[in-house]
């Protein structure tokens, strides 16, 4: 039976790939794509959303709700020098399809309440949706299944600061009020050390792509290009994919090959710690548990399967490449 399924997203690059996941699995029963101010402007991401779900196929299957446009407490932060507009200059064919009128958390709320301990929400970018659904909420985390959060790093180096992940960077308040909220299975995907040591496609992972030669596998060439030509200039070695590793975990937890139970703090006063996450082993009250590592060639296998389909969808149109509206560009990589 297929698993009901949130992907709360600011969407842009990895994060469109990982739209697909959830859009074609037949694993996954996707519920909703909830917005977040993130990566791109916001109206930008809701473009990516709609032009990722006319390629699946799936335009007015899966309805798109619109969340938070700006953290709790902060000043959003973009990361379009990383991403560029998220799909590489490709725009948004006219499909006719808007957003739904319910608000992002409402529907997060909701649903949660309809599938009650069932329920997977992956979330791939910072966790402003989330932290305002416990919030509105008393009911909220124990209504969640399992929540999947793409952020943060074992006590090791950020992506956007020495010290910070940029989802949790972004809305550190945020990320506090979720792993503090009591959710019963919280499943954490860091950046360092599982995101650049078995999530990263080098080069000749990327050309094995591109031979595919499918509406999927050009739309990813293209649109992954920033983020793999930034990856590639900070030592990475290939761009990374956790966004995408996170939603097939939700449906494949049998990708992870270690994992371990931790206490996360996240760092919201410090200054130049702000959105450190701190990951206590010695604790006795765990309240995450960690992928440490997965089987990153069978990921990269998976993911080349995916994008040989030829689900018959909507192709983007050719425009020139583009920035996003950020207004206050910085160094990120979620």
């Amino acid at each position: 039976m297929p698993l009901p399924l949130i992907i709360d997203t600011d969407t842009a690059a990895d994060d469109c790939f990982a739209l697909l996941v959830g859009l074609l699995d037949p694993r996954a029963d996707l519920l909703a794509i909830t917005m977040v101010a993130g990566n791109v402007g916001f109206d930008q991401q809701v473009d990516n959303a709609f032009l990722t779900v006319g390629l699946s196929g799936r335009l007015g299957q899966v309805p798109v709700y619109l969340g938070a446009r700006d953290p709790l407490e902060r000043p959003w932060l973009s990361a379009s020098d990383v991403h560029g507009d998220g799909v590489g200059g490709l725009v948004r064919p006219d499909d006719g399809h808007a957003p739904s009128d319910e608000h992002a958390v409402d529907a997060l709320v909701r649903l949660a309440r309809e599938n009650r301990g069932a329920l997977r929400i992956v979330a791939i970018g910072p966790l402003t949706n989330i932290a305002l659904a416990v919030q509105r909420d008393p009911e909220f985390a124990s209504n969640v299944g399992t929540l999947y959060v793409m952020g943060g790093s074992i006590n090791a180096r950020g992506n956007i600061t020495p010290a910070a992940e940029y989802n949790v960077y972004v809305d550190p308040e945020a990320a506090d009020i979720v792993f503090s909220a009591g959710i019963r299975d919280v499943v954490v995907i860091s950046w360092d050390p599982l995101t650049i040591t078995d999530a990263v496609f080098d080069q000749a992972r990327i050309d094995r792509i591109a031979a595919l030669d499918t509406p999927l596998s050009r739309f990813f060439v293209r649109a992954n290009q920033a983020t793999f030509d930034f990856d590639v200039r900070v030592g990475l070695g290939g761009s990374s994919h956790c966004d995408s590793l996170s939603v097939l975990l939700a449906l494949d937890p049998s990708l992870a090959t270690a994992e371990r139970r931790y206490r996360v703090e996240v760092e919201t006063e410090g200054t130049i710690t702000r959105g450190a996450t701190v990951f206590d082993w010695q604790s006795d009250d765990n309240n995450v548990t960690a992928i440490e590592k997965v089987d990153g060639e069978r990921f990269f296998e998976y993911m080349l399967e995916l994008l040989s389909a030829t689900p018959g969808g909507t192709e983007p149109l050719d425009g020139a490449p583009g920035a996003s509206d950020a207004t206050d560009p910085v160094s990120a990589e979620s």
